[in-house]
């Protein structure tokens, strides 16, 4: 993509209803799949933008920055949010970035209509703050916007202290930065360990923390058929329950029935999930056999064996 493709462009999912986006517009969020990376976009390349705002302050400006890099001078950004999730706050944003803003409420969301102006001022820094880092906390390279980006969660704690040492061939779905990954290769009877998350950032930092050559990794949505998987010994995971930011606990749901569905016969499941998920009715007619090998500090690990 370079300037003067007269692209329209669009990134995530905003209410259509309160944003039109233009028809063919390509989409640029990082949780889709195959989605150019904004990134790498040409200075000037994009006839317009619309943009769900992320609502972390950090990611959020990130992305509005790139956002004005990409766009021509003059073309036209819409940026909305809820007005819980950084609604309140996009106006100021947009307008330490230069912009002169026309700003409307509707449905409980903020609505910022700009242009870009022919100076924007402040993007570099921006960039430059939610840009990918290494935690020297954690070891680990990882970028704001992705789940737990500066911690282990303490999901996922819970599960490595209680999951055994895995053998054989297996997936770890939705993995993140790769936490999960490292304790699994941890163990040297792991032949193969496959690591899918739908979030482009968070595989670009699993790709620089996982170098083990037993670990391939994939940019793919972890409940669907994009990558061949079957006939494997374990599957790994810490399944997400919330979707553009909302509860949806069909997500779960998906996660699991997706390890039945790789699992070999006699192969296990070992996941953790919060504790008020009822995930418990989907897992018995899938498993022959289920236990729960955990529950504390608002978390349940469940053993799964098909």
């Amino acid at each position: 993509m370079t300037s003067g493709d007269n692209l329209h462009s669009v990134y995530g999912a905003p209410p259509q209803e309160l944003a039109p986006v233009e028809p063919g517009a390509v989409q640029l969020s990082p949780q889709v799949p195959g989605a150019p990376a904004l990134e790498e976009l040409e200075p000037g390349a994009l006839s317009s933008l619309t943009m769900l705002a992320p609502p972390g302050t950090v990611e959020r400006r990130y992305a509005v920055a790139l956002g004005l890099r990409a766009l021509a001078p003059g073309a036209p950004l819409t940026l909305l949010a809820a007005k819980d999730k950084g609604g309140s706050r996009l106006r100021k944003e947009l307008e330490a970035f230069g912009c002169e803003v026309v700003e409307t409420s509707r449905h409980h969301h903020r609505i910022c209509v700009t242009q870009r102006p022919d100076e924007p001022i402040g993007m570099d820094e921006a960039i430059a703050e939610g840009a990918p880092r290494m935690i020297e906390s954690l070891g680990l390279w990882s970028q704001p916007g992705v789940f737990s980006w500066d911690r282990v969660d303490p999901g996922s704690a819970l599960l490595m202290k209680h999951m055994p040492a895995m053998a054989g061939e297996g997936a770890d779905l939705g993995c993140g930065l790769g936490v999960l990954a490292q304790a699994v290769l941890a163990a040297s009877q792991v032949k193969r360990l496959t690591l899918i998350d739908s979030d482009r950032r968070a595989v670009e930092s699993a790709r620089r923390n996982i170098e083990d050559p037993r670990a391939v990794i994939e940019w793919a949505d972890a409940t669907g058929r994009d990558v061949a998987l079957e006939g494997l010994d374990f599957v790994v995971m810490n399944p997400p329950f919330h979707d553009g930011g909302e509860e949806d606990r069909s997500l779960g749901q998906r996660f699991i029935q997706r390890a039945c569905q790789v699992l070999r016969r006699g192969g296990v499941l070992w996941f953790v999930a919060n504790r008020h998920l009822p995930y418990e009715a989907v897992l018995a007619p899938l498993f022959a056999i289920v236990e729960r090998r955990a529950d504390t500090g608002g978390y349940k690990v469940f053993e799964a064996r098909k």
